[in-house]
């Protein structure tokens, strides 16, 4: 595939299987051993199985969800992108139960891309952004938050 077909192919993933969390899209856009590494998983994913109850969690946790690209770059097999993430905290999100707060972060990811299907992805945002803006962690500035 060109890396114009590569960057659409991510594309796709982004609409359908991040935003949308539609496992058919994802059969059709992962590859079966995906290997995924991500801040919301302890140890890089290994298969499609794992990393589709990651992004499982994350609806669960925040069913309004929606990732929207700023940029992508395309070499090759690989396409980094820039994007921003936002949903609101609806449900458990590992371990810390529903706030109701809305978040908005950014990140960059890169994805290697064999056959017509992401093999490898890397992921990298504001993940103390994100706990910040849920109530988690004291932003800056901010005093701790009192304990239970």
């Amino acid at each position: 595939m060109s890396a114009e077909q590569n960057k659409a192919l991510v594309r796709r993933y982004f609409e359908q299987v991040v935003n949308g969390n539609d496992r058919a899209a994802a059969e059709q856009l992962v590859a079966p051993d995906l290997v995924f590494t991500s801040p919301y998983t302890p140890a890089p994913t290994r298969d499609r199985a794992s990393f589709l109850g990651m992004i499982g969690m994350l609806h669960a946790a925040f069913p309004d969800l929606t990732l929207v690209e700023h940029d992508a770059i395309a070499e090759g097999d690989r396409v980094a992108t820039r994007w921003t993430v936002s949903g609101t905290h609806r449900g458990e999100f590992m371990g810390l139960p529903a706030t109701g707060r809305r978040f908005t972060i950014t990140g960059m990811s890169i994805y290697r891309v064999t056959g017509g299907k992401i093999v490898e992805g890397w992921v990298n945002d504001d993940s103390l952004g994100m706990l910040q803006q849920l109530g988690a962690l004291p932003a800056p500035g901010e005093a701790p938050a009192p304990m239970p």
